[in-house]
């Protein structure tokens, strides 16, 4: 059986019955089974596998980037197979502003609209104009607007089960030219008239700081999203606890660092038969030789219970997990 154990940055040894490569859409139809599970990945980055796969799994190796200049700014058609962080680099090298202060997150360009990834004060369906589809179940190619993409918080239209056969092929990027640098997090505030290289250096010294490498730690990023509670209940909660960060979402919503509840509850740096809670960022479950998915799953699981018994909020995950056939929930 093919391995998956560095198909996925978490890295726990992991098999599937069948492996294939698509570069285009033609070669995705040949390749795609309806008398199987099947599982589309694109870097790995935001799936872990917890068990061998049943089935089939595709890797989208799409690539490509089509580049058009116009008065009012950048244009470019990147192909889903292509590689996030050295997209941003390319656009950074150009001298383009707008995608630097998604440097450094690993994963695929296909798997970015998916998520609707973020970090430093930008989430990058802020920059996405439109995202080419291919409907498996159909073999219909269509384009969906950045509205028609339903973006929020780690979260898209391609996330609903009525969509999970919906593959990226392609994003079209929009960098207008007038666009502003981006600097309210914390370590981009002190940045003064920062260029487009600054803020891509800081944010890759930030996250080289925080966040364990992949390449040398097994882990998948953020495991957990940073929970939106009712502003009401923050204030609650700010009475009991003083030191509880939190962010205006609206008028009644405020978002809750998970990391800081991850920490309170006593998790940072634990660890329990090979998982453990990251001791720079909480947040990140790293893979000190666990024993299985099992002990993932379980981890995950205490720090959901714990946080919800002690702050009444409860975690979802950010990552993916994929069992035997398919996604688990916890």
């Amino acid at each position: 059986m093919p391995e998956l154990t560095h198909r996925h940055t978490f890295a726990l040894p992991s098999h599937c019955k069948q492996l294939q490569t698509f570069d285009s859409v033609s070669s995705l139809l040949s390749a795609y089974r309806t008398d199987v599970p099947v599982y589309i990945l694109g870097g790995g980055s935001n799936s872990i596998f917890i068990e061998d796969f049943d089935g089939l799994v595709l890797l989208n190796d799409i690539k490509g980037i089509d580049v058009k200049l116009g008065e009012d700014g950048v244009r470019l058609t990147v192909g889903g197979g292509e590689n996030w962080h050295a997209l941003v680099a390319y656009t950074v090298k150009k001298g383009w502003r707008g995608l630097e202060n998604l440097a450094l997150i690993p994963g695929s360009v296909g798997a970015a609209p998916i998520q609707n990834i973020g970090a430093y004060g930008l989430e990058v369906g802020e920059r996405i104009e439109q995202v080419d589809v291919v409907s498996l179940d159909t073999g219909e190619q269509f384009s969906l607007s950045q509205q028609e993409c339903e973006f929020g918080y780690r979260d898209s239209i391609f996330k609903r089960p009525e969509h999970s056969r919906w593959i990226v092929t392609h994003v079209h990027f929009f960098l207008p030219s007038d666009i502003a640098p981006v600097t309210q997090y914390a370590e981009l505030d002190a940045l003064s008239d920062p260029t487009v290289e600054d803020i891509f250096n800081t944010v890759i010294a930030v996250r080289q700081r925080k966040l364990p490498d992949p390449a040398r730690l097994g882990n998948a990023g953020s495991f957990f999203k940073n929970p939106v509670i009712l502003t009401s209940h923050f204030d609650k909660l700010r009475q009991q606890y003083p030191s509880m960060p939190g962010y205006e979402v609206n008028a009644t919503q405020t978002k809750v660092p998970a990391a800081w509840l991850i920490d309170t509850a006593g998790f940072k740096g634990q660890c329990k038969n090979g998982v453990c809670s990251y001791q720079h960022q909480p947040l990140v479950l790293v893979n000190q030789n666990a024993v299985s998915g099992k002990a993932v799953v379980e981890f995950a699981q205490a720090i959901i219970e714990s946080v919800e018994t002690t702050f009444g909020i409860r975690l979802e995950p950010e990552v993916r997990l994929v069992g035997k056939t398919g996604l688990v929930t916890l």
